[in-house]
């Protein structure tokens, strides 16, 4: 493997190379993707500036750069599936703290969750790579600290990533069969045929994004368009469609709507707290331009754009279904424990008719397909750039890049294996799969968070910010978010009994999913991982941290001030700085 040299900028100093030396910096370790044959400096003639900038990150270009701000912004949404992941969860933000938890809960929760969005849209416009939140942990965090905040915000975003597309397949799947049930109230669903179901519609996904770049991003430029008409469609059928009964109006008051009704034995604030669930496993989705933006054009404005973009529309947009819902469903109880097993569908037959409630759940169903196979394509980019660091047993084979598709078709149905085994928690009721939503919510935020938290508590003032930056308000913003996250996580592990009411069936086990792997995970490292993986490529740290020692900058050179190898060479033997232009 090569190794990449620094390339320090002309503003460096002799005392440098002793400064790396003495605090046991290693400038020329190898890097984990071979970027040039030994001992050459990176050359970057030739190279547009967003390939540029991602070799002095330490990685080469694999992927064709063909996503655009509004192809990127499409995949996001579709992963994002405001409709599907809305029916998906409907069962936690009604369920949880009623109405009055689903309009409160979704719009204070929105604007932490939007601070979150802004804070990981300033680290993508840094370090636009695949790795992601993965990346910006270990080139953030303090001297000796970088390979341990990477592996585990890697691995808690891969968590995430893993269980996405079994958690929307499996809601998918059930409101197919619930569709079914209400067509012919004789059929009532088997586990076992929701757990095929939702296998074959993986594998339908693992073969779509397998596909090349191109196609990909016309397919969810059509599903995420898909996504936002079934959006607005949905929204304005609802208020148009309901009849309400002789003894409920069509639409109830403000009063009752915006009240909590608890469903849980815990108080009203946590009981509101714990409805969180709800938005943020379905705002867990924008992040996927982060792991998009080495296929993404312009990548350093476009994808922190998409970030930004995904989580506001989709904040508004999802609080107004919420809105539409909440003033319009006549009985919570009864569609939270319906027989069709599913509370989206069971809400509709509640307050429409029989054909308008299914072709609204027909579009919800083609939404939700559309949003599985979105998250299918971020996760596999996700797993290809944890495999190309050397994170997974089998990365060897899993990092390949197909030479026909140029996509990581290795990673995609690795993920689709492990998927199908999470599935087997359809098995153990419906409180055990449902520990995947609340897995998926978790794992993501605390990924999200680590790079945030490390930047704004540690780096401060030092971070070197992108095109895309918040200026002045990045440090409150950190703030915001670190604190939401640090309240959330506790409680959604809650249970919603407690005392002599909780019984293994009720429990929830998110803490189990979530904290057994994590702690095999952290094990793994104090075992064996702390002295082997070590990260990304570290190199790149000092450039971003705007430290003295080895800075590393990404460059477009021209003309006479081009270096040539032999004039490499001879600069590294004399100690002498080479002229570079720093890519903003």
């Amino acid at each position: 493997m090569a190794d990449l040299k620094e390339v320090k900028s002309n503003t460096s100093h002799p005392r440098q190379s002793h400064s790396a030396s003495h605090a046991g910096i290693d400038l020329r370790k190898p890097s984990v993707t071979t970027v040039l044959p030994d001992g050459d400096v990176p050359n970057f003639e030739g190279l547009t500036a967003d390939e540029a900038t991602l070799v002095a990150l330490g990685y080469k270009q694999e992927f064709k750069r063909e996503f655009s701000l509004w192809t990127t912004f499409c995949v996001s949404f579709a992963v994002l599936g405001l409709l599907p992941s809305f029916a998906s969860t409907l069962v936690f933000g009604m369920g949880y703290a009623g109405t009055g938890g689903m309009v409160w809960g979704w719009l204070i929760s929105w604007i932490f969750i939007q601070c979150v969005a802004m804070g990981m849209a300033e680290l993508c416009s840094s370090m636009p790579t695949s790795g992601g939140l993965y990346y910006a942990s270990a080139v953030l965090a303090p001297p000796g600290w970088g390979p341990y905040a990477a592996w585990i915000t890697g691995w808690s975003n891969w968590c995430t990533q893993v269980t996405g597309a079994p958690s929307v397949n499996y809601a998918l799947s059930a409101m197919i069969l619930a569709a079914a049930s209400i067509t012919n109230p004789n059929y009532v669903p088997t586990e076992y045929q929701t757990f095929l179901l939702t296998v074959f519609i993986m594998l339908q996904h693992a073969c779509i994004s397998s596909m090349p770049t191109l196609w990909i991003a016309r397919y969810n430029s059509f599903g995420s368009t898909l996504n936002m008409i079934g959006l607005v469609v949905v929204i304005i059928m609802i208020p148009a469609s309901v009849t309400g009964t002789a003894d409920t109006p069509k639409f109830f008051p403000s009063p009752q709507v915006w009240s909590i009704q608890n469903g849980t034995e815990w108080p009203d604030g946590i009981a509101v707290l714990m409805s969180f669930i709800a938005i943020i496993w379905t705002m867990s989705g924008y992040d996927a331009p982060f792991h998009l933006s080495e296929e993404c054009s312009n990548a350093a404005v476009a994808s922190p754009r998409a970030i930004v973009m995904t989580a506001g529309v989709g904040g508004l947009a999802g609080w107004a279904l919420q809105l539409v819902v909440a003033y319009t469903v006549i009985d919570i109880s009864s569609v939270i424990g319906s027989d069709l097993g599913q509370p989206w569908a069971s809400y509709l037959i509640q307050v429409m008719p029989q054909k308008t409630a299914l072709a609204i759940l027909g579009l919800t169903i083609v939404c939700a397909y559309s949003m599985g196979q979105g998250c299918m394509v971020a996760a596999s980019r996700v797993t290809f750039a944890y495999a190309r660091d050397g994170c997974f047993p089998a990365s060897f084979w899993i990092k390949r890049v197909n030479k026909h598709t140029s996509t990581p078709v290795n990673a995609v149905w690795f993920n689709t294996a492990i998927g199908i085994c999470l599935l087997c928690l359809i098995f153990g009721g419906s409180v055990a799969i449902g520990a995947i939503f609340s897995v998926g919510a978790i794992a993501a935020y605390i990924a999200f968070t680590i790079p945030i938290f490390i930047k704004t508590f540690f780096v401060g003032d030092r971070f070197r910010r992108g095109p895309w930056h918040l200026g002045k308000f990045s440090k409150p913003i950190g703030m915001m978010a670190c604190s939401f996250i640090v309240v959330m996580m506790p409680i959604l592990c809650f249970p919603s009994v407690r005392g002599s009411d909780l019984t293994p069936e009720l429990m929830n086990w998110t803490i189990v999913v979530y904290g057994g792997p994590m702690t095999l995970v952290n094990i793994w490292w104090f075992v064996s991982a702390r002295k082997w993986f070590k990260g990304p490529v570290i190199n790149v740290e000092h450039h971003m941290l705007g430290r003295e020692e080895g800075v590393v900058n990404g460059v477009e050179t021209s003309g006479s001030d081009t270096p040539t190898p032999g004039d490499s060479k001879k600069a590294e033997l004399e100690g002498e700085t080479l002229p570079t232009t720093e890519i903003r």
